[in-house]
């Protein structure tokens, strides 16, 4: 980071890119990802700590939601392996990694339109037992497990603010109430670790506050949070610990306030505003550059899809 010794209750000995956690909940070493020539991930050792709230910042092509789907299962690396509470994660599939209670949503978000809002609850919770094509044609076996589900999707919508929509079709959704609706099933599942790509983006001012409140209480209720972001104002304000990337690998990483005076992040991220510090910027200077930024990532991710790459 500094010339200067920087120490963290988080950490073991001092702050720096690949530094130790006193409790991480996921460590990944050696994780590369290469498509042809270009290597969009390159991580030599990173630790997620565990309870706490992490931001993953960087320009875009930085590498941060391929190290996403790297993680998750949504990809494979051409190196290195991770491992989620002790349990190795290299080439597990993604919905076993679910399963384990690492669960993710997307910036392009995923519901199936064509079902209602709860039916895309009832999608998100593990171990149900009319999924076996046999245990299915007796409801007696998993019409109380149903209701359950349904009494557990119904107390989320609820908390969402999504239960007037409660039998409304998913496509009927805005953007925000989708993103919504993505972290509302996510939470079916008990999840451990909450992964968010770009949670905020496409999400219109009355709701943005909305999603950093449920962002805030997934911590109060034991759950590590690992997001995406370029909105700085965020992730100063909620975030514990934050970790920065720059083609491909880690630069950064620390808590906010140190982050974001740090010269190796203010390079990285803002290029052309390199002279100006994080901390010094205007809301509006800010805003500019996350606009750009979303929207030429936006504008990536759309041309991905179009070229069937995504």
């Amino acid at each position: 980071m500094s010339d200067t010794t920087v120490t963290h209750p988080l950490v073991k000995g001092e702050v720096g890119p690949g530094c130790a956690k006193v409790d991480p909940i996921v460590v990944a070493d050696g994780v590369t990802r290469q498509f042809g020539g270009l290597k969009a991930v390159d991580v030599d050792h990173l630790e997620i700590p565990r309870g706490q709230i992490t931001a993953l910042i960087g320009p875009n092509g930085a590498g941060k939601t391929t190290l996403f789907n790297l993680l998750t299962g949504f990809d494979k690396p051409n190196t290195g392996s991770w491992s989620f509470e002790g349990s190795n994660l290299a080439g597990v599939p993604a919905f076993k990694v679910s399963r384990k209670g690492m669960v993710r949503t997307f910036q392009l978000t995923k519901s199936l339109g064509r079902l209602s809002v709860l039916q895309n609850m009832l999608l998100g919770a593990r171990g149900q037992k009319g999924e076996n094509i046999f245990r299915a044609l007796i409801p007696a076996i998993w019409r109380s497990q149903e209701s359950e589900n349904t009494t557990r999707a119904d107390d989320l919508l609820r908390r969402f603010k999504l239960d007037a929509k409660r039998e409304d079709f998913a496509a009927s959704l805005s953007g925000g109430q989708r993103k919504l609706l993505e972290m509302a099933r996510a939470l079916m599942s008990d999840p451990k670790l909450v992964m968010l790509d770009e949670p905020m983006a496409g999400v219109n001012p009355a709701l943005t506050q909305s999603l950093l409140g449920h962002i805030l209480d997934l911590k109060k209720e034991g759950m590590s949070v690992l997001f995406v972001e370029h909105d700085m104002h965020m992730v100063r304000h909620i975030s514990d610990w934050v970790v920065v990337m720059a083609e491909g690998r880690v630069v950064a990483e620390g808590p906010p306030e140190t982050v974001m005076s740090d010269q190796a992040v203010i390079d990285a991220y803002l290029g052309a505003h390199h002279d100006t510090d994080l901390g010094d910027m205007t809301t509006s200077q800010l805003e500019t550059i996350q606009a750009e930024a979303a929207a030429e990532a936006e504008a990536e991710l759309i041309a991905d899809e179009k070229d069937g790459k995504l």
